[in-house]
């Protein structure tokens, strides 16, 4: 598989575990309905940025192989 692939499987990965996390949290009341919305929105943003750390970190691979590739 290439990075790009990978990046994309990692993307994909990171949103549906988002989103099964939020819907696997069970509102008791409203106050814990907001809780949970803003759990959920502060783990989907954890997930977003630890998907943009690892497209970059595979970008420089990517970039650090074709270097090697081409000496």
């Amino acid at each position: 598989m290439t990075s790009d692939t990978l990046r994309k499987i990692l993307v994909a990965g990171a949103a549906v575990a988002a989103l099964s996390i939020g819907a696997c949290k069970k509102a008791d009341a409203p106050a814990a309905s907001e809780a949970a919305a803003d759990s959920t929105a502060a783990a989907a943003s954890d997930a977003g940025m630890a998907a943009s750390t690892a497209m970059a970190a595979s970008s420089m691979a990517a970039d650090a192989s074709a270097a090697a590739a081409s000496k």
